[in-house]
C-alpha cells in the first residue's frame, strides 16, 4: 500500500441523528423522506440523555467533532431551539467536542442564532453538480445549498460541505460539484458514496472500488485549500476489507460509528485500523 499523502492525524467525526425520518422533501438519496416509506426509526426529537450518552461514547473513542442532525429541509424556531439546547448542554457536559450542526438551508440570522449556542461548524452538501440536481429532488432547488453555504461563511461558522457519489451522474457532473465546493472554501469535504435502500427510487451505485478511490483523489486536488477530505456515508459498503487504503489517495477524516440510517463499522476496528498504519488520532482542530 502507497504511503499516506496527507499528514499523519485524522480527524474523527461522530454523527447523531436528533430528528429522524420526518422530511417531506423528495430527494431520492434520502430514506428519511417521508416519501419513500423506508423502513427506518422514525422520531421527532431524540431524548437529551440519548444525545449526551452518544456524544460521551464519540469523545471516549476519539471523535472531535461530533454532528447534529435534522431530518427538515431547513431550520425553523423550533429546530433551531432544539439544536440549541443541546449545544449548551453538550458544551457544558462534553466540553472537549468540536460541535457541528447540519439542519438543512438556513438563513444567516438563523445561523447566528445557532453560533451563540456553542455550535463551532455547519454541515450542508451540495450533493452533485447544479445541472444534475434536479434528478434527484425536486422540491428545492440547488441554489438554496449554496445559498446557506455562503450564509455559513457569513456567519463566521466553520462551513463543511461535500456530496455524493454514485447517484448517476457522470464525471463531468462530479466536477462542476467539487468547483463549486472549492468556490465556497470549505474547510472539510465529506465525500459520501451512495447507500442504496430498495424503497428508493435510484438504482443501485454503480461504483467499482478503484473509480471510488480515484474520487477521493479528485475531490483532493479539486478541493485543494480544504483542511480535511472525510470519509463519510458508504465507506464500509464501498471499500470493505480495503478501507485502510482510503488515505492513500488524500482522506485524512472518517465519521465512525452509525450513520443516520445505517450501521457503520464498530468503533473499536476503525481505530485498531489507525493505530495498525501508525496513524494518530487528531486532538486539536486547525
Amino acid at each position: 500500500m502507497k504511503e499516506p499523502t496527507m499528514n499523519k492525524e485524522i480527524f474523527l467525526c461522530s454523527i447523531c441523528n436528533i430528528n429522524s425520518g420526518t422530511c417531506k422533501e423528495d430527494c431520492k438519496f434520502c430514506s428519511q423522506s417521508v416519501r419513500y416509506k423506508a423502513d427506518i426509526q422514525r422520531y421527532k426529537q431524540k431524548d437529551m440523555s440519548d444525545i449526551l450518552k452518544e456524544a460521551k461514547t464519540a469523545r471516549d473513542n476519539g471523535a472531535l467533532g461530533f454532528c447534529l442532525v435534522t431530518a427538515d429541509k431547513g431550520l425553523n424556531d423550533k429546530s433551531i431551539e432544539f439544536v440549541s439546547s443541546i449545544a449548551r448542554l453538550l458544551s457544558k457536559e462534553v466540553p472537549q467536542l468540536r460541535l457541528i450542526a447540519c439542519n438543512g438551508t438556513a438563513s444567516l440570522e438563523q445561523l447566528l442564532k445557532l453560533k451563540e449556542s456553542g455550535i463551532k461548524a455547519y454541515n450542508h452538501n451540495l450533493e452533485t453538480s447544479e445541472s444534475f440536481y434536479p434528478n434527484i429532488c425536486t422540491t428545492h432547488p440547488w441554489s438554496e445549498r449554496y445559498e446557506t453555504c455562503l450564509n455559513v461563511n457569513k456567519a463566521g461558522l466553520t462551513l463543511i460541505s461535500g456530496g455524493i457519489f454514485g447517484l448517476g451522474e457522470t464525471q463531468e457532473d462530479r466536477l462542476s460539484m467539487l468547483n463549486s465546493l472549492n468556490s465556497l472554501k470549505p474547510s472539510s469535504v465529506p465525500i459520501n458514496f451512495y447507500h442504496h435502500n430498495e424503497a428508493l427510487e435510484l438504482s443501485p451505485n454503480p461504483l467499482k472500488i478503484e473509480e471510488a478511490f480515484s474520487l477521493i483523489k479528485l475531490t483532493r486536488d479539486k478541493v485543494p485549500d480544504a483542511q480535511r477530505i472525510m470519509l463519510a456515508g458508504g465507506r464500509e459498503l464501498i471499500f470493505g476489507d480495503r478501507q485502510s487504503e482510503i488515505f492513500s489517495y488524500g482522506a485524512n477524516s472518517i465519521v465512525i460509528g452509525n450513520y443516520l440510517t445505517t450501521s457503520g463499522r464498530a468503533m473499536n476496528k476503525d481505530l485498531d485500523m489507525l493505530r495498525l498504519l501508525n496513524l494518530k488520532i487528531a486532538k486539536t482542530v486547525k
